[in-house]
């Protein structure tokens, strides 16, 4: 069984719909597929209806951003929470408003030096979807100013970019302790991902254990292999999940469906624990 539990769809960052990275996991041949687009499950009813069309069984997941005190970017991947679950909901809508003020303010900073505006950016968002740096680098791919969306984050959208705008995201471990409330499995998705910036200590994974971490996101192609069997070790010693995935993004990043994956027995752990929402099969 091939298990893919970390993709995107366009109504965050990815550049296909729902059902469109659903149509592509059948293609590639996968059999379980998890959409978990940013702050958002806005996806899922209709990633849902396609995967019981085209016989793929469908995950329903989130990723949330997040942020330790010392400012370090941390992603937290959800599965079968309840998206209505109030304290949950309340913090990813505070987190969804946060990167529109961001990004409005990150355009007026690039439109002093490229030829950017709004419209420009918001012509690359899909109806109701987050805003975020990935739209604005399809809007300077658009323009002519960078070849596409790898060269754009790594000159001029990078953190350390005069343009950057820090926007609110909520402390890991109360990420952690809200999607357990919602009936959630959390997982720390991409852990020792350094080339995409700082990387957390073991202050941080220990206080996300402590609030109810529950898996590592380790066969990712942005862990490195030594980072790997480190958390593998803190896995084995936590009683943690080991899961594998691509973070599809469709045309938006180089990563193919299933070039990680992960094992049916996790899949069944997780729809042992996971208890807001249901894994949709055909």
């Amino acid at each position: 069984m091939r298990i893919d539990l970390h993709t995107h769809s366009n109504v965050s960052d990815g550049t296909e719909p729902p059902a469109g990275v659903i149509i592509s996991a059948a293609a590639a041949g996968l059999d379980v597929i998890a959409l978990t687009d940013h702050d958002s499950t806005d996806g899922w009813a209709l990633a849902a209806a396609a995967a019981k069309e085209h016989g793929v069984t469908f995950v329903p997941g989130m990723e949330i951003s997040c942020r330790t005190e010392q400012g370090i970017s941390v992603h937290l991947l959800s599965y079968l929470h309840d998206p209505s679950h109030p304290g949950l909901l309340e913090e990813i809508t505070k987190s969804k408003d946060a990167r529109l003020t961001r990004a409005e303010r990150m355009v007026t900073l690039l439109s002093e030096d490229y030829p950017l505006t709004w419209d420009d950016v918001i012509h690359h968002v899909a109806p109701g979807a987050t805003v975020g740096r990935p739209h604005i680098a399809d809007a300077l791919v658009a323009a002519g100013v960078v070849a596409d969306r790898s060269e754009a984050f790594t000159s001029i959208l990078t953190s350390h970019s005069r343009y950057f705008v820090q926007h609110y995201a909520p402390e890991p471990a109360i990420a952690v302790e809200l999607v357990r409330a919602a009936g959630g499995v959390p997982v720390f998705a991409h852990p020792v991902a350094s080339a995409r910036g700082r990387i957390v200590g073991e202050r941080t994974y220990r206080e996300m254990i402590d609030a109810g971490l529950l898996g590592l996101e380790i066969e990712h192609r942005d862990n490195p292999e030594e980072g790997r069997s480190l958390l593998r070790t803190m896995a084995s010693e936590h009683g943690l999940l080991i899961t594998g995935s691509s973070d599809y993004h469709g045309a938006g990043k180089p990563n193919r469906l299933g070039e990680n994956l992960t094992s049916p027995d996790v899949l069944a752990r997780i729809e042992e624990l996971g208890t807001g929402t249901r894994v949709v099969r055909p």
